[in-house]
């Protein structure tokens, strides 16, 4: 027998070959559950909402063309907007990081005058220590009463600082 071929009537389905379940039912029965099942098919593609909408629902061509530019022109309005926004990130971005680079050129600045302040302030103090252990010996004050720290003794020695 053919595949698609419809089995004699007379046949039960186990003397089919390789019907397993189907054992023991007769091939009229069969057939006729096939025959229902396919009007079952074509029933329900007739009921089916595409069948529907395209048989009753027609909609006029130039309407769903207007549709489509709507969306369309909706969709462009969308990217128009996003490309405008997404520049405005990018600028405000360009700011943020120029911004950035002038502070941290104006910190480095700052950052070099404090350290020569610093520089010029350890040489005035050298300076002033030296001025002041030539001054010890012609001081009326004596000198064994003022205690003063052993890095002041001697200002040539840079570890009082």
């Amino acid at each position: 027998m053919m595949p698609g071929q419809i089995p004699d009537p007379s046949l039960t389905a186990g003397s089919l070959p390789s019907l397993g379940l189907l054992a023991g039912i007769s091939a009229t029965t069969l057939t006729d559950q096939l025959k229902l099942a396919q009007d079952f098919r074509n029933l329900g593609a007739m009921l089916s909402p595409l069948h529907i909408l395209g048989r009753l629902g027609k909609r006029p061509l130039t309407a769903i063309k207007g549709e489509m530019d709507e969306d369309d022109e909706r969709r462009r309005r969308r990217r128009d907007k996003n490309k405008v926004a997404a520049a405005r990130c990018r600028n405000k971005k360009k700011e943020r990081t120029d911004f950035l680079q002038r502070e941290s050129e104006r910190l480095e600045v700052v950052n070099s005058d404090l350290k020569a302040q610093i520089e010029e302030l350890r040489m005035e103090r050298q300076q002033l220590m030296v001025m002041l252990n030539l001054h010890r010996p012609t001081c009326i004050v004596r000198t064994d009463s003022v205690k003063t720290p052993e890095s002041e003794a001697n200002p040539l020695e840079e570890g009082g600082a």
